[in-house]
């Protein structure tokens, strides 16, 4: 199934579960399994390949948001594939297959990553993508990788033509590189946990790796099995699909139930904060006013915090829609660094509609590029 696919069916199953994507704040650590495609390890001086069948892989990560969509963290990961087929160029030039392949190619890396959260949202679903790149060590480890062949080595003149060898194969370390793409969806019903999909396409640089031919019927004028050993660069180059679950120990906890002694008739309060032409980043002046919203919050009960995002009319609808949500995240994040509970936050984005001051399309209106905080 192609990776498209799989993430239209991942949301037909995540939508009723899932809430608002929030970018991740904190310290956060995950987990992905998939599966992944090597192909073929093939060597730089071009004399031998290893086929490998498609296998499973996994990793571990624990990483740390800065709030602004930058994300960095360390990984492990293990991969591991049957091995189909080992051709080797024999010493006539004639480049073919050794009978009884066997073995499997597993491959061991440590990566450093640099990930960054799309402030976007596509199509009103309930996702984070991203996109990230990483650098590390891996190690290929083919030491179970062998197969039975012929090698025309230089005996003494009474031994003449290719004689029967087997071929067995070490490990090495390379430098690693990798680049991801992929998205969370937030899970409704466990607080701070999110699903994520990934494609992720991982590669080793050559890799000195020891080949080792043993002639197997021994030298004719001495009986000793004679062999050499050889250290050929070998490289990788795997794409991988993967399936994860992410907990961000920064997300708020359960939502509390709001005391019953709570008035039911408080009356609401409201705020206006006002925005720079497309954009989401807050100036000094609104830093000012949600402080202020965030004190009387915190000096008052309240049942709930709703923050409004708006636009003016000019863009795209669908831009202003992604732009409307990420101004009310923006203020939210305030909010919460001012010392209001982000559990009692509701955050809704209403793009150019609800003008504050009615234009037509395409007007760029100050008064309209703003969110409401209403205290309730």
């Amino acid at each position: 199934m192609k990776p498209a696919a799989l993430s239209a069916l991942a949301c037909m199953f995540l939508l009723p579960t899932a809430v608002i994507a929030q970018p991740v704040s904190g310290l956060y650590i995950g987990a992905k399994v998939g599966a992944n495609f090597a192909g073929s390890f093939e060597s730089s001086q071009n004399n031998t390949k290893i086929s490998t069948d498609v296998g499973p892989v996994g990793l571990a990560s624990i990483g740390w948001s800065f709030g602004n969509g930058l994300r960095a963290e360390i990984e492990g990961s293990y991969r591991s594939n049957n091995i189909s087929n080992i051709s080797t160029l024999r010493n006539n030039g004639v480049f073919e297959s050794l009978g009884n392949p066997s073995g499997t190619a597993v491959t061991y890396a440590a990566m450093a990553n640099v990930l960054y959260d799309i402030p976007l949202h596509p199509f009103g679903l309930p996702l984070q993508p991203y996109v990230g790149a990483g650098l590390g060590y891996g190690r290929q480890n083919l030491n179970n990788a062998k197969g039975n062949g012929f090698s025309s080595f230089q005996y003494p003149a009474t031994t003449v033509g290719p004689v029967p060898t087997a071929v067995s194969f070490g490990s090495a370390g390379a430098f690693a590189y990798q680049v991801m793409i992929g998205a969370a969806f937030p899970l409704k019903l466990l607080p701070g946990f999110a699903f994520t999909l990934e494609y992720r396409f991982f590669g080793m640089t050559n890799a000195s790796v020891p080949v080792n031919r043993v002639n197997t019927v021994g030298d004719r004028v001495n009986g000793v099995l004679a062999g050499s050993t050889a250290q050929n660069d070998f490289k990788m180059l795997d794409s991988a699909v993967l399936v994860g679950i992410r907990y961000d120990f920064g997300a708020p906890a359960t939502p509390v139930e709001v005391p019953v002694s709570v008035p039911a008739t408080l009356p609401a309060r409201s705020f206006l904060v006002f925005f720079d032409w497309d954009k989401s980043t807050l100036t000094d002046r609104a830093r000012q006013i949600v402080a202020e919203a965030a004190s009387s919050a915190t000096k008052t009960q309240y049942t709930r915090i709703e923050i409004n995002g708006y636009t003016d009319t000019s863009g795209t609808a669908q831009d202003n829609m992604n732009l409307s949500v990420r101004r009310a995240e923006a203020v939210a994040a305030e909010l919460v660094k001012d010392g209001v509970s982000r559990q009692a936050i509701s955050i809704t984005g209403f793009g150019q509609t609800h003008l504050l001051v009615p234009t037509a399309d395409g007007v760029r209106e100050p008064q309209n590029r703003r969110v409401e905080i209403v205290i309730r």
